[in-house]
């Protein structure tokens, strides 16, 4: 069934470390080898057996509308035209710029750049630079990028500096950061209290998707927003994925909380690489060549990631009804697992919220990290087997949230349900 695959992955393995080029796409948290695509189309994903898999990652987020969808691709096409970059500024920067501040209030100045992780980093580097204050708050099991000061972990205490979770992350770096438990105000407090005047920004993911699909409680978001304003940090939104998946203007615009500064990436890009960061313009105004805060990349802006995400936030523009849609979908999946999981005599959670979900093999209630963790992950491993050879693909891992397309049919979605209930019935 994976011949092919499997020969890729050995060849690859000579030449990229660990045969990948981004870790969770070796299959190490769910025991196998990765399977190779080739293709993709609408709610598909074909592999290089030719096997088909209805797609439940949407290349991590950005395929709101599917793979290959002729909005995106008849964008791509016809600036390629033209160019693939310049280094030199173009209108598609100004109207990309237009868009993102025009769909989300808070923004009112946005940079470009060229993945999510890059405008995670650039925006505590303006947080600091704006405050004069050098640390940071981040979640334990939020994920920003791989930015040294964002691979930190959770200290013995709720007083403890964070440590290091990566060689080459130096100690000076994880002394600068902070690490709170997600929806836990508390533990926030203690923090900017015992380092009072020294925290320049707190960043968090509005609604979590890098511990699976974490939703925040009632206050939580609100009570963040009071103490930063209180205390004068900098409210980072982390919603690369998020942004404009939620909402058309994202998380923040769900939860009615207006933060200082906000990260963007997978969908304003159509599925090409990119990242934006934008906020307060009194902030943005401390960025190069305005201010002293420097920040540059030779490829930020290019016109195909500008046509693709243009034609992708226009599209938003244009179909009101994409988010009651998406909601549809998504919940329907949820009633009819939920059923599946009953007639097992199981409660597993399932977390969801608009088009993003996930399946926690606990019956835990998952609010943060530590109640994530308490997930059967080897069982995971195994329903994510049952689940790809019956033509379902799944993030393989069981700390990833799954983001539901508009391509989903309900053909899909039975299919889905009906291998769900046989995955069950074979690792049960």
């Amino acid at each position: 069934m994976f011949e092919k695959s499997i020969k890729l992955f050995q060849e690859a393995e000579k030449y990229i470390p660990g045969g990948v080029n981004s870790p969770v796409r070796a299959f190490k948290s769910v025991g196998g080898n990765p399977v190779f695509m080739v293709r993709g189309n609408g709610s598909k994903m074909y592999d290089a057996d030719g096997n088909e898999y209805v797609d439940f990652i949407g290349s991590w987020g950005p395929h709101l509308l599917g793979h290959n969808h002729p909005v995106i691709t008849s964008a791509i096409s016809e600036k390629l035209k033209f160019a693939t970059s310049f280094g030199a500024p173009t209108e598609d920067e100004i109207n990309m710029a237009k868009l993102i501040n025009g769909l989300v209030p808070s923004v009112e100045m946005v940079r470009m750049v060229n993945s999510g992780t890059e405008a995670c980093m650039a925006a505590v580097r303006v947080a600091r630079g704006f405050t004069g204050r050098e640390k940071i708050i981040k979640f334990e099991g939020c994920y920003h990028g791989h930015a040294d000061f964002f691979l930190i972990k959770a200290g013995s205490g709720a007083l403890t500096l964070g440590v290091p979770n990566s060689p080459g992350v130096t100690v000076s770096n994880a002394n600068d950061t902070l690490v709170a438990r997600y929806n836990d105000i508390k533990s926030v407090e203690s923090l900017v209290f015992a380092n009072k005047g020294q925290v320049a920004a707190i960043i968090v993911e509005p609604v979590v998707g890098n511990m699976g699909c974490v939703i925040p409680k009632p206050g939580f978001l609100e009570d963040l927003r009071e103490l930063c304003t209180k205390e004068g940090i900098i409210l980072i939104f982390d919603e690369v994925m998020t942004g404009f998946r939620l909402s058309k203007g994202g998380a923040q615009e769900l939860f009615r909380i207006k933060p200082d500064l906000s990260t963007f990436g997978k969908i304003i890009g159509g599925g090409l690489p990119v990242g934006a960061f934008g906020g307060r313009a009194d902030i943005m105004r401390k960025l190069a060549p305005l201010g002293p805060v420097y920040q540059a990349g030779t490829l930020s802006g290019n016109p195909l990631a500008m046509a693709a995400g243009s034609a992708m936030l226009n599209y938003i523009i244009d179909n009101p009804g994409l988010y009651s849609e998406l909601e549809a979908k998504t919940k329907k999946i949820q009633d009819e697992f939920e059923k599946v999981n009953k007639s097992f005599g199981k409660d597993y959670t399932i977390n969801r919220i608009g088009s993003m979900i996930s399946l926690f093999f606990t019956s835990e209630p998952v609010s943060d990290f530590e109640s994530a963790v308490t997930s059967d992950t080897n069982l995971f491993g195994k329903y994510f087997h049952e689940m790809l050879k019956r033509g379902i693909y799944l993030p393989p891992a069981q700390f990833e949230s799954w983001f539901i397309s508009t391509a989903i049919s309900d053909m899909d979605i039975e299919k889905t349900v009906k291998a769900h209930e046989e995955s069950l019935k074979a690792i049960l």
